[in-house]
């Protein structure tokens, strides 16, 4: 079977942390066609994202109060690992800074936060009852590869390898355009069927130019508002 995002030492899930819910799932509704609702069999009751009924992800307010004031919004990625102590460990002597330890989530999985040797945020969550994303290949909408632009790709690559135990095949690491370039941070290309009807040529805020992706074809930045970023791409066939 074809390796992709969800399989072990992949990326496997994200969470939307933003202080405008409403406004964040009406923007997203629209532009890649994902469904935001309530999951009532979650005893939190979360706002779950999904794509033709298969679950990619999840919403946070920052206006919670675990969260300390002034946290901007951003993307929390998941990177699927097998033993989560030992990698986290495995991380932090490669150079990596341990954010929160890892903690139970419940009976769903064990969860850790990193900054990577780059500066880029990332989790690991070690599966128990709540594998991640599943989706069929070439579902459009669905998260198509994870990229990383930073200053020493080949390193950084090294790095999440050695971590894992494992190449991360369905993540590209790129070098980032150069000093101006902003903090490196993870980002998810989304596959869709029209990239400019997801990001036209317009001056609203929500766009930025195209630029070449590292494994061929074209890829387009859109942002919300609040800085909410995805890479958009053409879905394969």
């Amino acid at each position: 079977m074809t390796t992709r995002l969800g399989s072990e030492n992949e990326f496997c899930w994200m969470d939307l942390k933003t202080r405008d819910p409403a406004g964040t799932a009406a923007l997203l509704s629209g532009t890649l066609g994902w469904r935001f609702a309530v999951d009532e069999k979650d005893w939190r009751k979360a706002i779950k994202i999904s794509v033709d009924g298969h679950l990619i992800g999840g919403v946070s307010d920052l206006a919670d109060p675990v969260y300390p004031p002034g946290t901007p919004a951003h993307i929390a990625f998941y990177l699927a690992v097998d033993d989560i102590d030992r990698r986290a460990e495995a991380a932090t002597a490669l150079g990596a800074r341990l954010v929160v330890p890892p903690f139970d989530a419940g009976d769903q999985g064990r969860i850790a936060t990193l900054i990577d040797p780059a500066g880029a945020a990332f989790s690991l969550w070690q599966r128990h009852h709540f594998p991640g994303w599943r989706f069929p290949p070439r579902l459009a909408g669905s998260p198509h590869r994870m990229v990383l632009a930073c200053a020493q790709p080949d390193e950084t690559r090294h790095f999440y390898e050695e971590t894992t135990g494992a190449p991360l095949t369905c993540a590209d690491f790129i070098a980032a355009a150069g000093p101006g370039a902003s903090a490196p941070r993870w980002e998810l290309a989304v596959a869709v069927d029209d990239p400019d009807s997801v990001v036209p040529a317009r001056d609203d805020g929500r766009a930025s130019a195209t630029r070449p992706e590292e494994t061929g074809g074209r890829v387009a930045r859109w942002s919300s508002p609040e800085g909410l970023t995805f890479l958009v791409c053409r879905r394969e066939r």
